[in-house]
């Protein structure tokens, strides 16, 4: 679409399987992501896509792309114009590689540099501005239209994709949240209770944000996670895709 195609996926990734389509938003509390030094949300939606044959997108990576754009270019995430701005002007490509997912802002990769400390709070901050959401969600849409996809991030089932076979609200204990992520990042001390106050600082900005706050769709199943290893969360997962029609192998 000239004049918004500004977010672009590989075409690899853009390829649709032979079988019926089928679309999974995979929603989640942003602090379930990370578990006991490893990732426990993300993996979990690119092993299913993988078996299943379908896309894995994240959406957030699209958010963490422009909170880093603003960050090089000394926007203020309070800039509502700027920033909506520089997503329109910006190149944020998604590709698919060998173990996951390329991140190119502008044709530089920038996979690791988006998960660093800094772009993850301006992230937060960033995408709490409506016109940015609505431009991203847009976006977001373009690149799931034709099915056979597992898209994860925080309002897709709600927003981008309300219409989704199936939608998964991954939750658990505040508590065990906040631990999770420290234990992945391997933080201790003075650095964690700031970490902690910053995780919960988030919390609070994504369930009252004016658009798309972050809830769990009246139709999504409910994971709670708090007691649950990886590997029964994707168990589960998998049992709820196999329940779904059309998706026999």
């Amino acid at each position: 679409m000239a004049g918004v195609g500004t977010v672009r996926v590989g075409t690899d990734v853009l390829a649709r399987p032979s079988r019926a389509k089928f679309g999974s938003a995979l929603g989640r509390h942003r602090f379930l992501s990370k578990a006991t030094r490893s990732n426990f949300h993300e993996p979990r939606a690119k092993h299913v896509a993988r078996k299943l044959g379908y896309v894995n997108l994240e959406s957030g990576a699209m958010y963490r792309a422009l909170a880093l754009r603003a960050i090089e270019g000394d926007a203020s995430f309070d800039d509502e114009a700027t920033l909506l701005k520089m997503a329109q002007d910006s190149r944020i490509t998604l590709e698919r590689s060998i173990g996951g997912h390329r991140v190119l802002l502008n044709g530089k990769d920038v996979s690791a540099r988006i998960r660093e400390r800094d772009v993850t709070e301006a992230a937060s901050r960033v995408s709490v501005h409506p016109k940015v959401r609505e431009w991203m969600v847009a976006r977001q849409r373009e690149m799931g239209i034709g099915g056979g996809v597992v898209m994860e991030g925080r309002d897709i089932g709600t927003k981008v994709f309300p219409d989704a076979d199936l939608k998964i609200f991954l939750d658990a204990d505040p508590v065990i949240r906040e631990q999770r992520r420290l234990d992945q990042q391997q933080v201790k001390g003075a650095s964690a209770q700031t970490m902690a106050a910053e995780l919960r600082d988030r919390d609070r900005r994504d369930r009252t944000r004016e658009a798309s706050p972050l809830v769990a769709a009246k139709d999504a199943v409910v994971l709670d996670s708090t007691n649950m290893s990886e590997d029964e969360v994707l168990t589960r997962i998998e049992e709820l895709v196999q329940q779904r029609p059309g998706t026999s192998r």
